[in-house]
């Protein structure tokens, strides 16, 4: 049996309008699910778009820090992603109250074991406005070092030091303890431990020190470098030297140019870095009595 465009048009119309279920007095149809659907990737398709040229076009050009560049190109993103699921919900008859499902769905999802989720994004909202971390900082959290590159609404992308990008969970930026290097004033200081022989001349060694400090490009003259007598050793005296640099991402590097320096910097004085020294104290065995008589 033969069917005809018209009718294959009709069925397709019945398909697509078959109801599903209802929805305050609204009916939710196969066709209304498509639409809404495709509501949700077409705004957040465009969100991301959008996003993007607002960071490459408009913020890159604006004398702004970085990470507030991100902040507001992240608000963007999720702004028109929420203005997309209201639509979403408004074309299937769900009036502003739709929000009100959605945290409603949120609520049961975290009875459902959601709850890693749930807090993971509500940290990465804390993380864009708060910002205790921005893109670009230095930071050392689970005794991983390395630059903040991207945060997400569930995870913050860590490039290592060793160029290994790490996944951490929002929510251990914000109940968890870290570092930032970078956050507020970024100039850090760098402490060096030295020990000297008790034969050194300590004026020699004081300025010798400062020196070496002084001496470093990436040492800043204001605060000046300084040195700390911390305390005498088993075999040593023991020094500190402190110095200030601009860059914390460059401490590692600084600290073994500095450490180098002072090898250097002794051998050229003539001046000893001592080993450990241990006292042996060594004395006789004890004279073993001898007894006289049979054992019964």
């Amino acid at each position: 049996m033969d069917i005809t465009l018209s009718e294959l048009f009709d069925q397709f119309h019945e398909i697509i309008n078959y109801s599903l279920f209802t929805i305050k007095q609204t009916e939710v149809t196969v066709m209304s699910i498509i639409v809404f659907f495709g509501f949700l990737i077409f705004f957040t398709i465009a969100g991301k778009v959008l996003s993007r040229l607002l960071f490459n076009k408009v913020l890159k050009k604006v004398s702004m820090d970085e990470g507030i560049r991100f902040t507001l190109t992240r608000i963007t993103n999720y702004t028109i992603v929420l203005i997309g699921i209201v639509i979403a919900f408004q074309f299937l008859g769900i009036d502003l109250s739709g929000l009100a499902v959605i945290f409603g769905l949120l609520s049961v999802g975290i009875g459902f074991g959601l709850q890693n989720l749930t807090s993971n994004f509500i940290s990465g909202l804390i993380l864009l406005f708060e910002r205790p971390i921005s893109i670009g900082d230095r930071v050392i959290i689970n005794d991983l070092e390395g630059d903040v590159i991207e945060i997400n609404m569930r995870s913050t992308t860590i490039s290592s030091v060793n160029n290994i990008s790490i996944i951490v969970p929002n929510s251990d930026f914000i109940s968890g303890q870290v570092v930032n290097y970078s956050h507020g004033d970024p100039k850090i200081r760098i402490e060096i431990s030295v020990g000297v022989s008790y034969d050194s001349d300590l004026d020699l060694v004081l300025s010798s020190l400062l020196e070496v400090g002084a001496q470093n490009q990436e040492v800043m003259k204001t605060p000046a470098p300084e040195v700390m007598f911390i305390g005498f050793g088993d075999s040593s005296w023991d020094l500190i030297l402190r110095c200030w640099i601009t860059n914390p991402k460059r401490h590692p590097y600084v600290r073994s140019e500095l450490n180098i320096a002072i090898v250097r910097k002794f051998r050229e004085k003539g001046i000893e870095i001592p080993y450990p020294q241990r006292d042996l104290h060594l004395r006789s065995p004890l004279p073993v009595p001898h007894t006289s008589g049979k054992v019964a």
